[in-house]
């Protein structure tokens, strides 16, 4: 077999592979009798016909229809024994097939391009710090007691801690209804930091059946417009909040915290994880794009395509029976998705080289390492989690792009930097 490899690009390369008689003559006898175990001719059981016979009769139909999967497996042979991983289908570019001679063909593929690595090291970031105040773990206890909280029926609003439900129109400039307009039932509580002030100051007085005008300007985007509301309560409910105590503690932890103070001292602790793995999430997310933007690398198509298959699949893992969102349009996802499916790629490109380089690699200990810590997470057996994590390719992904990136951590100049009320919501 003679095979010719050729550089169209940097992600693209032509096969021409050629056998002779000799070569082609296994695959065809395979394909002979594959044919011969089908046939039926006049005299003979089926599949029992002379193979002689078969391949006077057959013999250059057979081997006109075997070409393809000759073709298939040679290549497949080839890019195997010269180490080379196309990406993708591949594509016939010509086939030249003289019977009783030779069989030519050509095939162009995608690889993977080289990755000359640029700057890795040393990349300068900042570190945003936030240390959680006690407004901070005030505030989520707050959002515990209203999760918590019972209604009584009420004749007036006396604080911001009710529910207003009324019938909503809306006016016109002049103060007249717009016809279609009108809203029932829509619910009003007051102490929702979302709902306008301009709503919350005339349903502060506000009783039942007394209608009240609100007036205010809603801004979107790109503009803004005049609202004029009347609004009709037509029931007022009072929330009632719990106390924090240790009733309340047993009841949302389910009795594994009964002091309120270790309650929150716990809440804190956890706040202060969720800011800390946020901000450390922002840095690893803000070193990739700066080595990646440090970085122009030619990007296969198919590999492209696949990443984009695999949102697709993403979104269908979501529903229970697989399905896309009705009216989903997949074409218009796709493009929608396609920049960030090629930054994807080249950060996974330049991944695997900094690893290659800098030979770092997965071991059992480390899928052990993460089993161990699963298993403690989850309460599975980590034995029963072991062999299936030692056989997922997921799992290894995984493992390495943690170590590169806790790898480009340690070699960045990371600066930290307080972060400023406000920034922290």
């Amino acid at each position: 077999m003679q095979v010719t490899i050729n550089t169209l690009s940097e992600v693209k390369q032509e096969a021409t592979i050629e056998l002779v008689h000799d070569e082609l003559q296994p695959h065809f006898e395979e394909a002979y009798n594959k044919y011969r175990s089908k046939v039926e001719l006049r005299g003979f059981r089926k599949g029992k016909a002379p193979l002689a016979m078969v391949k006077k009769l057959y013999g250059e139909a057979i081997e006109h229809e075997a070409l393809d999967d000759i073709a298939n497996t040679v290549y497949h042979q080839a890019m195997e024994e010269r180490n080379i991983h196309p990406l993708g289908r591949p594509s016939m570019v010509d086939m030249d097939f003289k019977r009783g001679e030779r069989l030519q063909f050509r095939i162009e593929y995608e690889i993977k391009p080289p990755v000359e690595l640029k700057t890795y090291k040393g990349i300068a970031v900042e570190r945003l710090v936030h240390a959680v105040s006690d407004e901070e773990v005030d505030e989520e206890i707050q959002q515990i007691r209203k999760a918590n909280s019972t209604m009584t029926p009420a004749e007036a609003v006396t604080d911001d801690e009710h529910i207003v439900t009324a019938d909503v129109q809306e006016l016109d400039e002049a103060g007249t209804p717009l016809i279609g307009r009108k809203s029932n039932g829509v619910r009003f509580y007051l102490s929702d930091n979302s709902l306008a002030p301009e709503i919350r100051d005339v349903l502060r007085a506000a009783t039942v059946g007394q209608t009240v005008q609100a007036a205010y300007e809603s801004k979107h985007d790109d503009h803004s417009h005049n609202v004029r509301l009347a609004i009709t309560p037509k029931t007022i409910e009072k929330v009632e909040l719990p106390a924090f105590d240790e009733a309340l503690v047993k009841k949302v932890t389910r009795d594994s915290v009964t002091s309120p103070e270790e309650f929150k001292t716990s809440m804190r602790n956890d706040l202060q994880r969720y800011w800390s793995e946020r901000s450390e999430a922002k840095v690893a997310d803000d070193i990739a794009s700066e080595i990646v933007r440090q970085h122009e690398i030619p990007v296969p198509e198919a590999f492209v395509e696949a990443l984009l298959d695999s949102y697709v699949e993403e979104l269908r893992g979501r529903t229970r029976d697989r399905s896309l969102p009705a009216g989903f349009d997949e074409k218009k996802y796709r493009e929608e998705r396609r920049t960030q499916a090629i930054w994807q790629a080249k950060w996974m490109m330049i991944k695997e080289r900094i690893a290659e380089v800098e030979s770092l690699t997965v071991t059992d200990a480390d899928i052990e390492a993460l089993a161990a810590e699963e298993a403690g997470r989850t309460g599975l057996d980590k034995d029963k989690l072991l062999p299936h994590y030692k056989r997922s390719d997921a799992v290894r992904d995984r493992i390495i792009s943690g170590k590169i990136m806790e790898f480009l951590k340690q070699h960045a100049r990371i600066s930290d930097k307080e972060m400023k009320e406000g920034m922290a919501s």
